[in-house]
């Protein structure tokens, strides 16, 4: 835990002043819409074995080139417009992660097409884990994200590991991740 701004923030919030902003007034706050959510989703993809500010700094780059990080657009990406991405040296030029984000836009759109919302579905595993299923929401992985992986796997999802998920899930504040001594541990997720 380190302390800028007479504030004490989790350890890895202190790099810059873009990351200790995403920290006090996004990570871990409850997010609740599904557009929102799959957009933390894609992030959070893009960021597998990379760091957390190479994503940031790129962020409205990656809102540019996923047409606003709106899933029904993105689900029509063709092969012409992955190669496209591939080359675009705005974002993560990964073909693995473009298509996962391409795969993962269809399947929340078919979930949301036969009538099934991806936040009240997530949020609903979230609210109906039992507290140990959830860990501390600390670690890497949780058998609540081991689960929730193993389920968006089966409706078409992919890149969507266990320990991504956690990552993810702490973010939108499915999962607590705070540590104890920083200023934003009391106000964080309320399904801890």
């Amino acid at each position: 835990m380190k302390t800028s701004d007479k504030l004490q923030r989790c350890s890895w919030a202190e790099a810059n002043p873009l990351i200790r902003s995403y920290h006090d007034h996004e990570w871990g706050q409850p997010v609740t819409d599904s557009r929102a959510l799959w957009e933390a989703l894609v992030l959070e993809t893009f960021q597998a074995g990379l760091s957390w500010n190479t994503v940031l700094q790129k962020r409205e780059n990656f809102r540019r080139a996923f047409c606003k990080f709106d899933p029904r657009k993105v689900a029509l990406l063709t092969q012409d417009d992955q190669e496209r991405l591939r080359l675009d040296a705005g974002i993560i030029r990964s073909r693995t992660k473009i298509a996962a984000t391409i795969a993962n836009a269809q399947a929340w759109v078919a979930m949301e097409d036969a009538g099934e919302n991806f936040a009240s579905f997530v949020w609903g595993m979230v609210r109906n884990a039992q507290p140990h299923e959830r860990g501390s929401g600390a670690e890497p992985q949780s058998l609540l994200s081991v689960a929730v992986s193993k389920v968006l796997k089966q409706r078409g999802f992919r890149f969507v590991g266990p320990t991504i998920v956690q990552a993810w899930m702490q973010a939108v504040g499915m999962l607590h991740g705070h540590a104890p001594s920083c200023f934003c541990y009391q106000g964080a997720s309320s399904t801890s």
